[in-house]
């Protein structure tokens, strides 16, 4: 039986997310997850493989508004219903028009960042899609993030991994928004599709591994080479020339709908 042992909202692409009881479930994945991105001058996304600090930018949804918190600066409160202006943005080789959420915003990023920085939420008329090689006949929606919807790893694999690593590494080094029970080491591997109710999610393709795994999410700095080192011992994927660590999902049906801590889902 699989359970949902953990979920995770992460409204900025590469900050600090946050752990949820309940959420709702939309075609792009949880809803805010990955809705806003900061991108510097040029209108290119900014993640922690070239800023690792960002890790320090807390972030969470107050009611209708989304808060940036970070250790020395007054947190700064974005409303949910704000539509700045249109503003062209790249995510990797990726062209969409976002909403520029205003100067304020752009001032904290940029001071505690230390660099230009804007910050943009997504255009959901813009409809960015997940690469149909992977997807087949879905064609499935995700807002910011890598690629896919959403990321599902099993509690099983990171307690395999920690047996193997010189020290243990807590699950936010791997970013996810499912963390499952129920499986054995690696079990998401095998996966089709998670189904309870009129939710259905399809496992479509590997997550492949960055340096942003090497970074400590608690203090935003590298920490070495770990995990990426060890992974490549017994999880390098010829086919993708990565480590691989944990699976993509797309939202095949289910929008709308409410996940739940200690929800079952049904190998389908």
């Amino acid at each position: 039986m699989i359970i949902i042992a953990s979920l995770h909202v992460h409204p900025v692409k590469s900050c600090r997310g946050f752990a949820v009881e309940s959420v709702r479930l939309e075609a792009s994945g949880l809803e805010h997850d990955r809705e806003w991105m900061i991108v510097d001058a040029a209108g290119r996304f900014v993640t922690q493989r070239e800023l690792p600090s960002l890790a320090l930018v807390g972030t969470a949804i107050a009611g209708r508004v989304l808060r940036l918190a970070a250790r020395g600066l007054e947190p700064v409160d974005v409303p949910l219903d704000r539509e700045g202006p249109p503003r062209p943005v790249v995510v990797w080789d990726e062209r969409l028009n976002a909403f520029d959420e205003g100067d304020v915003a752009a001032e904290w990023l940029s001071t505690f960042l230390g660099r230009p920085l804007r910050l943009v939420r997504f255009d959901a008329r813009a409809r960015r899609t997940s690469d149909p090689r992977w997807t087949g006949e879905v064609e499935a929606q995700t807002r910011f993030s890598d690629g896919y919807a959403l990321l599902a790893i099993s509690r099983a694999s990171l307690e395999d991994l920690n047996a193997r690593l010189p020290v243990a590494l807590p699950m936010d080094r791997f970013r996810p928004n499912l963390v499952l029970d129920g499986l054995l080491p690696y079990g998401e591997d095998a996966l089709g599709d998670l189904v309870a109710g009129d939710v259905r999610l399809r496992r479509v393709k590997p997550c492949t591994r960055c340096v942003i795994t090497t970074t400590d999410q608690a203090t935003g700095r590298v920490d070495g080479v770990e995990p990426i080192r060890t992974l490549k011992t017994y999880r390098w994927d010829a086919a993708l020339r990565g480590v691989a660590f944990g699976q993509n999902l797309i939202v095949v049906s289910g929008e709308g709908a409410t996940l739940r801590v200690g929800q079952r889902l049904d190998a389908g």
